[in-house]
């Protein structure tokens, strides 16, 4: 029990921060500190500038050859990939209206990797649990947004749903050039001038409090209550369906220690700021995707507590 409420202390120190900014979100828009106008103009920002700055940053500083382990890697773009296709499948029968579909399915498989997920890796396991997440961390990270953009122009009937609209969609995505970008410095090891790496920091040092603040300012409880049921299916396989997905497939196929530890720590984690940003971006449900980040977040606390717990317990991690 005692255990149990150890890791339950450690989640809450790192989802507990973030629901303070979300909750300060909602506190300024009711005083007028935010207006619509700034969430709008703030989403626009994180979206284009300050997220893909922060992405660069981060993958452009990281050793691939050093953290390389690309089973691992290729077991997480299977199983997203596979998560994504049956999600499709599901929404396609269960949610309405057909617009809401792709914010439903990106919030139940795009996880907040690189801030909460990294977060609990780091915490878990120090040092290694940095270098066995890191290049997951940019290659899934890549799928997320491919399949973030497909999902949400299928239901949103953008550009008629041609491939090459699509297509061109996915390659002008400020997330993917920015995590591709970031990969081919890493790769060559090209030296960035401390200019353009502190000028970038400055910009990925602005993502997370201005995404949640906007996030948070675009909670709306009414619509909670009234798509009850798309919030609720879209947590639950976020939290539930998604994380034993992984473990199990990493399980069956012999992950074991600190690499299913990855695999749940970023499996479980909750759905990325990013998705309700996208989501606004595109012209989706941007209350949806806001409550589904907030539902999620809460819940995390406690399913990433409970799979830490049981793993333990079995000595697989």
């Amino acid at each position: 029990m005692s255990d149990f409420l150890n890791i339950l202390a450690f989640s809450f120190s790192v989802t507990g921060p973030i629901f303070v900014i979300l909750a300060l979100g909602v506190v300024l828009l009711r005083t007028g500190m935010l207006t619509d106008a700034f969430v709008d103009a703030g989403s626009r920002l994180v979206f284009n500038i300050a997220l893909p700055a922060l992405l660069f940053i981060s993958i452009s500083q990281t050793r691939i050859e050093e953290t390389a382990n690309f089973a691992l890697v290729g077991f997480g773009l299977g199983a997203t990939l596979a998560a994504f296709v049956v999600l499709e499948w599901v929404a396609k029968l269960f949610v309405q209206p057909e617009r809401d579909r792709g914010v439903v399915v990106q919030g139940a498989f795009r996880s907040n990797m690189g801030i909460v997920g990294l977060a609990y890796c780091v915490n878990a396991y120090g040092e290694a649990g940095l270098v066995a997440a890191s290049l997951y961390l940019g290659l899934v990270t890549i799928l997320f947004n491919i399949l973030s953009v497909i999902t949400l122009q299928r239901s949103l009937h953008r550009g008629g749903g041609g491939l090459g609209r699509m297509a061109k969609g996915i390659a002008t995505n400020p997330l993917i050039i920015g995590i591709v970008a970031g990969l081919a410095v890493s790769w060559t090891g090209l030296p960035l001038p401390q200019i353009a790496l502190k000028s970038g920091q400055y910009f990925a040092d602005l993502t997370l409090p201005l995404a949640l603040l906007c996030t948070g300012a675009s909670l709306n409880f009414r619509s909670l209550r009234d798509e009850m049921g798309s919030t609720v299916f879209a947590s639950a396989a976020k939290l539930v369906a998604i994380p034993l997905l992984f473990v199990s497939g990493g399980v069956a196929l012999g992950f074991r220690g600190i690499e299913l530890g990855v695999l749940l720590l970023m499996s479980s984690a909750p759905t990325a700021a990013a998705s309700y940003v996208m989501v606004r971006a595109m012209g989706g449900n941007a209350p949806l995707a806001a409550n589904i980040i907030a539902l999620t977040t809460l819940g995390s606390l406690l399913t990433t507590s409970a799979g830490i717990t049981l793993l333990r317990a079995l000595e697989l991690m």
